[in-house]
């Protein structure tokens, strides 16, 4: 084992091993049992599942048609047996608010539908035809790069990942060089120990570049600045960007990397994702019922060229943009100048990040929907708080990033991709409304409100699931529920972030946590923040009250009155 000179001040220790040759990296480190503890069985017969979905029959079988059979039934009943409020003249300037949102909401994803079933029937169809002919032809990059990021993964769910890497490269031919940003050197044994047991016939390349600085960001630098002072890189070689517990399906390093080969323009891409839940069953269904939401997204997006993010978990890039000092630095120190928290650093979001400087430099991106990554996520303790961490932390690293993309224009991001930021923004308000009118109706007008609004609610979102049951791997009859609670959570989170940008927590990776001081500036900002927060609402919900008239609010007349004008 080799060991390269360091970067002062602030490159990584470096450690070499091309596998096949004698020397252990366990000799320099401290050797780990190879006996790997295994997997749960049912963690992997999900893994099986998932790389082989079900067919449509099967998808469709008898007990979900009994199931959607029973659920339309009830809505039937309930929608014959409450009394008809649509119709109802103190109802109706309520009833169009929320129809008008409802039509704008829907034909909003009717049009990313569309445009998906256009990218995944035409114009992707037509550019996997090619970069497949072009292998064939035996047309294909030198090498491969591997960015891969871990710290203390679970050891099975690494020999897991490592497995999926070394059967890729080995179906491919390709030549490889993986570069591990880690933090703890249990990782870094195991995988050299499992390469070094099961790919020394393949032309392999192990380099560990350990952080010096915790959090995720700083792994990733220390192993972008190994591959840029290693000075073998060539500028339009992939990058793989991985973490530690992102299994690669078959097919996934062919389907990609032919793809930058036949299309010199494309920069970025991001790839499918699944996810095998150890924790509370409902919240793998939550999470099923997202990735559908995101092919659809994603599908839609990548007809404009572009996405809404390069993601952490499997992305790859061209390798001249991540030797950058620029892009490097963007993913080590990322921040956002704000007038209330100050200057203040990204904790997690490097996909945002690495998605705003592409961004910037007006780089192609796409998405590759037959292309899989598999993650392995361990819940603790209550799910449902993990799940709120979740959506503040992927909340949070929209609205800081957002933000700035919104400032580059339409001309330099275009316009789709532009107004679909926007949208985000605008969505989380408009989210709001309708259950607040709703309240609202219910305490000024009737209780039936109630009833009809449910109705409403079960009907719209079960016509949603069934767009998204397309895109699902199998089909749950809670998605109707699960879509409603998580556009709501979600909006309420992004509207509490909105003025707390500053404040991170991140449970994946070492627990970090940033923003949380308790002195008494960071005291003031927060009242300031709470303020803000109770303030917006407030005119929200009066804004709303004014429009239906259920108070008058006061008027110019009336405040001269009271100034004794």
């Amino acid at each position: 084992m080799s060991a390269a000179a360091p970067e002062a001040p602030t490159a990584a220790p470096v450690g070499v091993l091309a596998f096949g040759q004698s020397i252990r990296i366990e000799n320099k480190i401290g050797a780990v049992s190879r006996d790997l503890p295994p997997l749960s069985q049912a963690a992997l017969d999900e893994y099986g599942f998932l790389l082989a979905p079900p067919s449509r029959r099967q998808k469709w079988n008898a007990k979900v048609l009994f199931q959607i059979t029973i659920y339309l039934s009830f809505c039937l009943i309930l929608l014959v047996s409450v009394p008809n409020i649509l119709w109802n003249p103190d109802t109706k300037d309520i009833m169009l608010v929320m129809g008008a949102l409802g039509l704008w909401r829907f034909g909003w994803w009717f049009n990313h539908g569309v445009r998906a079933l256009i990218f995944a029937h035409i114009k992707y169809p037509i550019w996997r035809a090619k970069a497949d002919a072009a292998w064939a032809r035996g047309e294909r990059p030198s090498h491969v790069h591997v960015m891969m990021t871990t710290f203390k993964e679970n050891p099975a769910v690494t020999a897991l990942v490592m497995e999926s890497m070394v059967r890729e490269f080995r179906a491919t031919g390709l030549s490889a060089t993986i570069w591990l940003g880690s933090g703890d050197d249990s990782d870094e044994v195991i995988i050299a120990n499992f390469l070094g047991d099961h790919a020394s016939d393949l032309d392999i390349e192990l380099v560990i570049a350990r952080q010096w600085k915790g959090g995720k960001r700083y792994a990733i630098g220390a192993a972008l600045r190994a591959m840029r002072n290693a000075g073998t890189v060539n500028g339009d070689d992939a990058v793989v960007f991985m973490d530690g517990d992102s299994i690669w399906a078959p097919g996934m390093l062919q389907k990609c990397v032919s793809l930058f080969y036949v299309d010199k323009e494309l920069q970025a891409l991001t790839t499918d994702e699944e996810v095998i839940v150890h924790g509370p069953r409902w919240q793998e269904v939550w999470l099923r019922m997202r990735f559908a939401q995101r092919r659809i997204a994603m599908q839609s997006h990548a007809l404009a060229g572009k996405v809404l993010t390069l993601t952490g978990r499997l992305s790859l890039f061209r390798a001249h943009h991540v030797t950058q000092p620029q892009f490097i630095g963007m993913v080590e120190e990322d921040y956002l100048e704000h007038w209330l928290w100050g200057r203040f650093r990204f904790l997690s979001g490097d996909d945002k990040s690495t998605w705003y400087y592409m961004l910037t430099q007006g780089a192609k991106m796409t998405y590759v929907p037959d292309a899989l990554a598999i993650t392995i996520e361990h819940v603790e303790g209550n799910g449902y708080e993990r799940m709120v961490q979740n959506l503040r932390r992927w909340s949070g690293n929209m609205l800081r990033n957002g933000s700035r993309c919104i400032a580059l224009g339409p001309r330099k991001v275009g316009f789709f991709i532009w107004w679909c930021v926007m949208d985000q923004r605008i969505a989380m308000w408009t989210m709001l409304v309708s259950p607040v009118l709703a309240v609202l109706t219910m305490i000024f007008i009737t209780p039936w409100l109630l009833a009809g609004y449910l109705v409403w609610i079960a009907l719209t979102r079960f016509v949603q699931s069934v767009w998204l049951y397309a895109y699902a791997r199998d089909v749950h009859i809670s998605f109707p529920l699960i879509i409603f609670t998580n556009q709501l959570l979600n909006a309420s989170v992004k509207v509490y972030s909105l003025f707390r940008l500053s404040k991170q927590r991140w449970t994946n990776r070492g627990n970090q946590s940033a923003g949380f001081n308790e002195g008494f500036t960071e005291r003031l900002r927060g009242w300031t923040a709470s303020y803000l927060t109770a303030v917006t609402l407030s005119m929200l919900v009066l804004a709303l009250v004014s429009y239906t008239g259920f108070l008058k609010l006061p008027t110019a007349y009336s405040y001269s009155g009271l100034m004794g004008f």
